[in-house]
């Protein structure tokens, strides 16, 4: 089978990968962390300008129409650049949600912005209760006359500081657990009873904790009533995307290792040249060869009913085998590895995140095995 990119795949990963080169490096990347909403907002708007926000939606709607293959390429160039602007939550997950649910005269107001990079959305959904669930939801709609009033906490809003609108999950009928009656609504920043704390996740991203007390919501800004499948439907991409960017560190925190492990000195001998370092290294290797075979099936799988399986897949081993990867990269390099001195720290935090939002792979693991009945 031809693995092969396609010569417009080689553009958009020459395209990435030169937004890298250019603007990335350990100290601006620490730099842009320390910004408000923990990433460069000159960058996000680069990004826009670039076509790399918009390469992910629909032709119809402004954008690329990017397959797996597209999107695996421009998130694992971003991977091994370390990239910390949200591209994953915000254009993934909560744009392509926003875009597949909002009704044509929400789009025109608000699409248009999202593909260049002028506002950004966050999705909040997840809720304290959820314990990595997607169904759970507690949060409520009420109808108030042609509008609605939302009311509840969503405290892990991903990528949510500064973020100019929240897709936010409320339910309509029935139980936290039913996976029916979950609407989604779009609440603007600055929305009357919508207070909003932000907090800092392991990786240094900037999250947020919604707390919404009567919000006025109205009529036209429901998106849908059948929230809990709109989100299951983009979030396939998504973590096909994280997947993609996870196996991108990987690679560079390997890559970085293999660098240290030929300068660095014991003994009068580098320690790369250890046979125990090399079988150790090799062992690794392994792993980052398995990754990417899974999330080739993934990509071969696009369009067929196996694909939401095959990516289940993929993300259980990347998300457990990354974060292992991580811990002997830091072995390697001692404790320098741990310090804001070197990417291997920062990388291993961005995996941590990786691997356990928006679920752990335990979890991916069990709803793997569940589409195999």
């Amino acid at each position: 089978m031809n693995f092969d990119l396609s010569e417009d795949e080689e553009m958009l990963k020459a395209l990435t990968e030169r937004f890298v080169s250019d603007h990335y490096d350990h100290d601006s990347r620490r730099a842009f962390l320390a910004e408000p909403g923990g990433f460069s907002s000159t960058n996000w708007q680069l990004l826009g300008e670039l076509g790399l926000i918009a390469a992910p939606f629909a032709e119809e709607q402004g954008g690329l129409g990017l397959d797996a293959t597209g999107i695996a390429t421009v998130f694992e160039a971003l991977g091994r650049g370390l990239v910390v602007e949200p591209l994953a939550e915000a254009v993934m997950m909560a744009g392509r949600l926003f875009a597949a649910t909002a009704p044509e005269p929400l789009q025109a107001r608000w699409l248009d912005a999202l593909l260049t990079g002028e506002k950004r959305l966050a999705l909040a959904h997840a809720e304290a209760q959820a314990r990595g669930g997607p169904v759970w939801v507690e949060a409520r709609a009420v109808q108030d006359g042609d509008g609605w009033r939302l009311s509840g906490t969503k405290p892990y809003c991903a990528s949510g500081s500064g973020a100019d609108g929240y897709v936010v999950s409320a339910r309509l009928s029935g139980a936290p657990q039913d996976e029916a009656g979950v609407g989604l609504f779009l609440v603007p920043a600055g929305a009357r009873g919508l207070f909003t704390t932000d907090w800092t996740m392991a990786d240094g991203s900037v999250a947020t904790s919604l707390e919404l007390d009567r919000v006025p919501v109205p009529a036209d800004h429901r998106l849908t009533d059948d929230g809990i499948a709109a989100i299951s439907e983009v979030s396939h991409l998504a973590a096909l995307a994280r997947s993609a960017e996870a196996l991108g560190i990987m690679e560079r925190l390997f890559a970085d290792t293999i660098d240290y492990l030929r300068t660095r000195d014991q003994f009068g001998a580098a320690i790369g040249s250890f046979q125990a370092v090399q079988h150790r290294m090799v062992a690794q290797y392994a792993v980052i060869e398995q990754s990417r075979a899974l999330l080739n099936l993934a990509l071969v799988s696009w369009g067929s009913e196996d694909f939401a399986k095959a990516v289940l897949g993929a993300r259980a081993f990347i998300a457990g085998a990354s974060v292992e990867l991580g811990h002997e990269m830091i072995q390697f390099h001692g404790g320098m590895g741990v310090t804001d001195e070197l990417a291997i720290g920062g990388g291993h935090k961005r995996l941590l995140v990786l691997s356990r939002w928006p679920e752990g792979p335990q979890a991916a693991l069990d709803r793997y095995a569940g589409l195999l009945n």
